[in-house]
This record gives structure tokens, sequence and C-alpha cells, in this order.
């Protein structure tokens, strides 16, 4: 398990790049050995969110789910639907040297990106918000935190 956590603004530069925090990027798998070629180390899955976040998740997280996505039936129209609905969300893509991945203009405009962001490590993923929806979610929320904290823990 990653173990994300933490918040750190940072900012896409005019390419469209995301530098992932170093403190994230420690918790990749291989990443105590340094520089690692491998699969886990040099990807992410990044998903659109209802909630006009992005999600960030290693290759192991989001091989998990996808395993339960695709338990789903092919013919039954609401399991059918969130699988589409699920992948048309999603996209994989690559770390450069700098730990940086780039985000295409669609997911940016989803989660009305333009340069600033803040990364909030949620345990086994990253959640990319821009600041501003981000301080309107917590506000409009502030008042429900004890409510959710006792109906689930």
């Amino acid at each position: 398990m990653a173990g994300f956590i933490g918040k750190e603004r940072h900012a896409v530069d005019e390419k469209g790049r995301l530098m992932i925090p170093a403190r994230f990027r420690r918790k990749f798998p291989g990443a105590a050995a340094g520089p690692s070629s491998t699969r886990e180390a040099s990807s992410l899955y990044v998903m659109k969110s209802p909630d006009r976040s992005l999600e960030l998740y290693l290759p192991d997280t989001w091989e998990a789910m996808a395993r339960s996505i695709s338990a789903l039936s092919d013919f039954h129209p609401d399991e059918r639907l969130l699988k589409t609905l699920m992948y048309e969300s999603l996209e994989m893509v690559e770390l450069d040297r700098q730990g940086r991945i780039p985000l295409s203009r669609e997911f940016l405009d989803h989660a009305g990106i333009t340069r600033d962001v803040v990364v909030i490590g949620a345990d086994t993923k990253m959640i990319v918000w821009e600041p501003g929806r981000l301080s309107e979610m917590l506000e409009r929320s502030s008042g429900r935190f004890a409510a959710l904290a006792g109906r689930y823990f």
C-alpha cells in the first residue's frame, strides 16, 4: 500500500505537466532503491472524478480496481454503463525523469485547472484539485465532517 499522506501546492507548467510531489514519489515501488525502470515506478493512472477533481493511482492500486470492474457483466445495462463511464474517464500517463506527468487538455478542463493545483495524499491515491474548487467544496462540506465520521467510524 502506498501511504500517500499530506497536501502540497504545485503548478502545472505551460505544457500541461504536473510535478508529482517528491514525498509522494518516495512512496512509489522501487523508490528506495533509486531510479527504477519498472512500470510501477514510471506510470500513473489518472481518472476524472465526478466531483471535478483528478485522482492519481499507482498501477498496482488501479489493477486491483480493474479486476472488480472486469468482473462486471457486459450484458447487464447498468454494469456495462459503469464500465464505460469508468474507462472513459481514465488515462495512463508516464512520469518523465523530473517526476512530471502530462495532463491532457480534457482532464485539465474537467478539473478547472489552469495553473495552480493542490495535491492531496489520500493513502492509496493522490487527489488533484484546482485550489478554488477545493476551497469551495471544503466550505460547502465543513459542517458534515462530524456526521460523516460518526457514520463510518
